[in-house]
């Protein structure tokens, strides 16, 4: 399947006085990882955690962008400046920039348009609500988010795309699909991407499982199939809990 990678999603926490050593403390931590480890922090925090992963295998990523080069877009940054201070990696249309922010499917699909032509890696964000899976609708949700994150992008452009599977109702609750259900909706999507595209296509393509992925439940979550890593929340923000997780991605 598509290659390992763990990303933490700091969220809005760590303040940029305290990127630097945590920085440090994650890559001393996981400095024997057999998978790709990255964080992705607020705009304020990446220039130190740009610097402290200098020279490390750790990787650093914005957990935004705009879709724009440039302009009057007050409060926007754009993929460029990410670029200039050494980001790599992006977060697209995470359910909390959908829900708080108005992003769309149409914006999560211009954002990972345009961070594939500058070369930053999406790491584009699908999930339900409880409410949806309740009705049975999941599997029609992210098959339509799927499709409509990769509209226009050819096969050599998805391949450098990451899928995170988070679903929304075990975001920060404490709650966590089980093994199975996450298998099953990473399945799905891998299926709807091999439609798209082609079987190796959708092999090559990594698929996170986000949503309270924990040092405890990482191992079952990471043994299935069709998940790759995980895009991780709060353990992100705890060396060690992270550096569990990272331990678990064989």
């Amino acid at each position: 399947m598509g290659k390992y990678i763990i990303a933490g999603n700091w969220k809005m926490n760590k303040l940029p006085s305290e990127t630097y050593d945590f920085v440090k403390s994650v890559a001393e931590a996981t400095k024997d990882a057999s998978c790709e480890v990255v964080c992705c922090t607020p705009f304020v925090c990446l220039p130190e955690a740009v610097r402290a992963a200098k020279g490390t295998h750790v990787k650093i990523g914005a957990e935004n962008l705009h879709f724009e080069d440039k302009g009057a877009f007050t409060g926007e940054v754009s993929a460029d400046m990410l670029l200039d201070l050494g980001v790599q990696y992006v977060i697209i249309g995470h359910s909390e920039r959908r829900e708080y922010f108005a992003e769309t499917d149409c914006t999560v699909n211009k954002k990972t348009k345009k961070a594939l032509e500058k070369g930053l890696i999406p790491i584009v964000c699908v999930g339900e609500s409880l409410e949806q899976r309740e009705q049975g609708v999941t599997m029609t949700l992210i098959t339509n988010q799927i499709k409509a994150a990769f509209e226009g992008i050819d096969a050599a452009g998805a391949k450098k795309v990451v899928i995170a599977y988070e679903p929304i109702w075990a975001i920060g609750t404490g709650k966590t699909a089980t093994a199975e259900q996450a298998e099953e909706v990473c399945a799905a999507i891998r299926k709807v991407l091999a439609e798209l595209y082609c079987d190796k296509c959708a092999g090559e393509i990594t698929i996170q499982y986000g949503g309270s992925m924990n040092a405890g439940n990482a191992a079952e979550l990471l043994s299935k199939g069709n998940i790759d890593g995980g895009l991780i929340g709060g353990a992100s923000l705890k060396t060690a809990d992270f550096a569990a997780i990272v331990a678990a991605a064989k």
